[in-house]
């Protein structure tokens, strides 16, 4: 907002100020339409107190990210707290007649076992339900990885842009979980990292016996003195003990994985978001 004198007035006249440009403009929101579907974040795990930490996070930005919005998490099986399963929760839709919600998985790949529980829920249910694809490949988790990789010590990263200045890692085994297509994307996910830190980066399955340990081999053959391990997953997918032992087994030192990372929101709300005909301004996503 602009102020100008004038000779006639007092005090000065507002004139209006333009709208910023760029990169540092303020992002619009898109505006949802009246009776828009629920939002329901699939966790492909049972409802620990630590992955319900995670998902009460992401569910926190997403309410930040776009207020109003009607949001919930489903966990494939129940450990009897008060969360809901995802067969309970769409069951309640269905029975309520509300329109079909919109299913994200909290994934950053493909996941069989999710997979096949969704389609056995949408074949079960009258009022459908619409899944979106999972959250990766994606640079933004390029990003999130590395910034977990720089907290653990083991990347350095400017304060403007994360571009990576020089690393205590000079290889990444980038660990998942979900079978071969999860593992197939995981290495797009791999050379996004790669060009972020300048170093090789193997995918490999954690939940392949010692995948992750010929995969730090491989890197040190190569020429890799330090290779670490990023899990490249958001946490309630995989038993915490289960990296632990592969970091252990492959001599790797670990970062922590992704979790609820601010952008993981940004882009759990734009498959959202797409599923209506909308989209996240560009500046956000």
């Amino acid at each position: 907002m602009s102020t100008a004198a004038s000779p006639s007035t007092p005090l000065p006249v507002r004139t209006p100020g333009t709208r910023a440009r760029g990169r540092h403009r303020r992002p619009e929101r898109p505006e949802l339409p009246t009776g828009a579907p629920a939002l329901v974040v699939a966790v492909p795990a049972e409802d620990t107190p630590a992955a319900r930490q995670i998902a009460d996070e992401l569910v926190s930005l997403i309410r930040a990210e776009q207020p109003g919005i009607d949001v919930t998490v489903g966990y494939l099986t129940s450990s009897g707290a008060e969360s809901a399963t995802l067969a309970a929760l769409l069951t309640e839709a269905a029975a309520a007649q509300r329109p079909g919600p919109v299913v994200v998985p909290l994934l950053p790949g493909p996941n069989e076992s999710l997979r096949t529980a969704l389609a056995e829920l949408q074949d079960g249910l009258e009022g459908g339900i619409r899944v979106t694809d999972a959250l990766g490949p994606h640079p933004l988790l390029a990003e999130a990885l590395h910034v977990r990789l720089s907290e653990a010590g083991l990347a350095r990263a400017d304060r403007a842009r994360l571009f990576a200045i020089n690393t205590s890692a000079d290889g990444i085994v980038l660990g998942t979980v979900g079978g071969a297509e999860s593992l197939q994307l995981a290495e797009v996910t791999g050379v996004l990292l790669a060009a972020r830190l300048a170093v090789p980066v193997v995918a490999a399955a954690l939940d392949q016996p010692g995948a992750v340990a010929a995969a730090a081999a491989h890197l040190r053959e190569t020429g890799c003195a330090q290779p670490a391990l990023a899990p490249y997953l958001f946490g309630p997918e995989a038993d915490p003990e289960l990296l632990k032992n592969e970091a252990a087994e492959a001599d790797c030192q670990t970062a922590e994985p992704l979790g609820a990372y601010p952008t993981v929101a940004r882009l759990v709300l734009g498959l959202y978001l797409a599923e209506l005909g909308l989209e996240l301004d560009p500046e956000q996503g």
